[in-house]
């Protein structure tokens, strides 16, 4: 996508403190960019299952691992240009959707009024809480369109278009990609914002290869030699319009 508008809104959902960044960073950092409205809900520190780093530190403790995912959570978003983002501190591996919870996410949605909505492809090998969330987002997004559900103060929202990360064991996880998006532009911001994560230091190479990856597979797939980086997404959605594209 070459054009952005402006008055787009996007929700990113993230299960764990880096995951938006690993995945969808440059996709983030460039709807900002053209001025698009961008809004992250970020569900869980990661504390059990994406710190591990954090855990071989001898006496750590839970609230000193919440307090350094939250500086490196909020040190990337700053990268990417993100400020409406919001914390919600579910518990993580494994994570748990109550009705509660699905009420507060199809009201954020409804708060929003997304045009898309950017989160967990619906398989992740290895990892059941990304699956999860998946799962949560998809019925939340429905839920927010029926006029029978009636949550005091939200109106209804338009069906947002729902597009999932690439996870990270792609080729495990049956992942194929619909959507390939240039972010040549902004791999800098991208690349400064996966460099705050140190619980996950491994990740930041794999991350840096796989957008090097996906700009060849742009290269290839558009004859465009201008791509260099790009992230990958799968539509939840078929594409629906007046042309092919």
């Amino acid at each position: 996508m070459d054009m952005i508008d402006s008055n787009v809104n996007v929700l990113v959902v993230s299960a764990h403190a880096a995951d938006f960044v690993w995945r969808a960073g440059g996709a983030i950092a460039k709807y900002v960019k053209h001025g698009a409205n961008v809004s992250l809900v970020v569900l869980s520190y990661g504390v059990r299952g994406e710190s591990n780093d954090l855990w071989n530190v001898p006496g750590q403790t839970v609230d000193n691992v919440k307090a350094v995912r939250r500086s490196e959570l909020e040190q990337a978003a700053q990268h990417l240009g993100v400020k409406d983002i919001e914390l919600w501190d579910f518990e993580d591996y494994h994570m748990q959707i109550t009705e509660e919870r699905m009420d507060r996410l199809t009201k954020k949605i409804r708060e929003v009024k997304p045009h898309h909505i950017i989160s967990h492809g619906p398989k992740d090998a290895f990892n059941p809480d990304h699956e999860m969330v998946s799962d949560y987002v998809f019925r939340a997004s429905v839920l927010s369109t029926s006029n029978g559900v009636q949550l005091e103060g939200y109106p209804t929202a338009k069906q947002a278009r729902l597009f999932g990360f690439e996870p990270h064991q792609s080729e495990i996880s049956d992942f194929k990609p619909d959507v390939i998006l240039d972010i040549t532009e902004v791999y800098a911001q991208k690349e400064a914002a996966m460099n705050c994560f140190k619980a996950q230091q491994h990740l930041i190479d794999y991350y840096g290869a796989k957008a090097k990856l996906r700009g060849n597979h742009a290269r290839r797939c558009s004859g465009n030699n201008e791509y260099k980086y790009a992230e990958a997404f799968s539509r939840f959605f078929p594409y629906v319009g007046g042309e092919l594209v």
